[in-house]
């Protein structure tokens, strides 16, 4: 207690409990783990209310029945050849992935920004530079597990209908890695869309509205091109949309079957649709960290 000294009323301390930290004090790796960990379970809105929950749950579910579906009937009619298709299935189901990518992205880029927690995640010890790349991550393994989950059911029903193990497992492999490669596209441009706004609703706008026309241009060009005969510019025009970008990586190299009207016939194609979608992983991250550690100097 403050002690009065020359006779005016003095202020007094009051303890009402506090007490300083005492627990273990952990450095950047593990504030990294745990963002990553929290980021990942909030693209599904788990630890978030119920209503957050809803879009990405039911979303999950569309990717996931038809899958089941096929499965059932494969398995009740004993069908095991020229049924499946594992590297196809995204495509087909583009429209389900592009709402949730557009969604939940927001979600771990917009949403920090907007409420201005993002001064104290660029706080120390973790860096501008490690905040961004663990966004993505949970953002890439969202949308990984998001499109894989289904060709999984797939590739198990298989299995289970007595199908040709080595050959579903081979195009099995393939598509998988087609599916790797899509989902850190899109977990790229998506993220970037999201953090260069704090108006969810624009993000989620901008994105469809980028990945959707992207694709259905550059089909209306490829039906086009190939009418004409002009083959080259079909290939040229598939490396301007993810679907189509991956599309010609898994045909060109990894002898996959085709979503769309031209792609690529030999390796020489093959590389160069890998090479752009490596190309645009990597400038997007670049952007992505350069625009947070422009963040962290404000």
């Amino acid at each position: 207690m403050a002690q009065p000294s020359d006779g005016r009323p003095g202020g007094v301390i009051h303890d009402i409990g506090y007490r300083p930290y005492s627990g273990p004090r952990l450095g950047t790796r593990d504030a990294g783990r745990s963002l990553f960990v929290t980021g990942l379970l909030n693209a599904y809105g788990i630890g978030r209310s119920g209503r957050a929950k809803g879009l990405p749950m039911t979303l999950l579910a569309l990717m996931i029945v038809p899958a089941a579906i096929m499965v059932a009937v494969m398995v009740t009619l004993g069908l095991t050849d020229g049924f499946l298709d594992y590297g196809t299935y995204p495509v087909t189901l583009m429209l389900v992935i592009v709402i949730f990518v557009a969604a939940q992205a927001p979600v771990l880029f917009s949403r920090d920004l907007r409420s201005g927690a993002i001064s104290l995640y660029l706080a120390r010890p973790l860096s501008a530079t490690a905040y961004a790349l663990v966004r993505w991550a949970s953002l890439f393994v969202a949308i990984l597990i998001f499109i894989a989950l289904p060709v999984i059911v797939l590739y198990v029903g298989a299995l289970t209908a007595e199908a040709d193990f080595s050959e579903h497992t081979a195009d099995f492999l393939a598509a998988m890695v087609g599916i790797v490669l899509l989902s850190a596209v899109l977990a790229t441009l998506s993220g970037l869309v999201a953090s260069h706004t704090r108006r969810r609703g624009l993000a989620v706008g901008v994105t469809i509205i980028a990945l959707l026309v992207s694709t259905g241009v550059v089909s209306a060009v490829q039906a086009i091109t190939d009418v004409q005969g002009n083959e080259t510019m079909g290939l040229v025009v598939g490396l301007f949309s993810p679907f189509s970008l991956v599309d010609g990586v898994q045909v060109g190299l990894l002898d996959g079957q085709s979503s769309f009207q031209v792609s690529p016939d030999g390796a020489g194609w093959g590389l160069i649709y890998l090479l752009a979608s490596l190309a645009v992983i990597a400038g997007g991250l670049w952007l992505l960290v350069r625009y947070y550690r422009k963040q962290a100097g404000r």
